[in-house]
């Protein structure tokens, strides 16, 4: 049970990070805001509270994956860990510039703690699902997080992903659903309905 003290540490941790996704955009400039916002309160807990995971050494072993497969949304990633200290947040504000190490998706090659390049919707649960078996063939007790838009799963791999993660049963990785109903173009329920979503996930296994 996360005490009183805990939350509001979560809360303000999350606030921060939605400022840093208006400074790294920029007012009235365009970008992607609101996939990245709606996505702040779970990235939080998850980055604040839940996986275990160390700034100062970004590749260490024992540490929790986390991939963002909608890659468009890094930005509130790189808040969360720019937040935490994995770099410094004078950084933030070069999103996208050239040279910088914050690219509008992420590269694990620029970006300490980035796991996997994602973006090419779709793949990030399929990757996940490659570190989360390898972690348990290996033994190793680590887990992977996995945030997925609910306009992305207009892909059909994240379903086939869905199936090899329940025939497999892998229990070290959670998937989570970011569900603000909205994709580039339209309302998801206008486009590629999506939904009902926990009778599609449960009905996958």
């Amino acid at each position: 049970m996360i005490d009183e003290k805990k939350l509001r540490e979560i809360r303000h941790l999350a606030a921060r990070m939605r400022r840093d996704i208006i400074l790294m955009v920029g007012v009235g400039q365009p970008g992607h805001i609101g996939g990245s916002c709606s996505a702040a309160d779970f990235v939080a807990v998850l980055y604040g509270r839940k996986m275990k995971h160390d700034p100062q050494n970004p590749k260490w072993e024992g540490r929790d994956r986390f991939l963002m497969s909608k890659g468009h949304a890094a930005i509130i990633q790189y808040a969360a860990m720019a937040e935490l200290g994995y770099f410094p947040t004078s950084q933030l504000p070069t999103l996208k510039k050239l040279g910088s190490m914050l690219q509008g998706h992420p590269d694990i090659h620029k970006t300490p703690g980035i796991e996997a390049n994602t973006g090419s919707l779709g793949q990030g649960l399929s990757i996940s699902c490659g570190m989360a078996l390898a972690l348990r063939l290996d033994k190793k007790p680590n887990r992977v997080f996995c945030v997925l838009g609910d306009g992305e799963l207009a892909e059909g791999q994240v379903w086939e992903a869905a199936m090899f993660a329940a025939a497999k049963k892998i229990d070290n990785l959670v998937a989570i659903v970011d569900q603000n109903g909205l994709q580039a173009m339209g309302a998801v329920v206008d486009r590629m309905n999506s939904n009902p979503l926990p009778e599609k996930w449960r009905a996958f296994g």
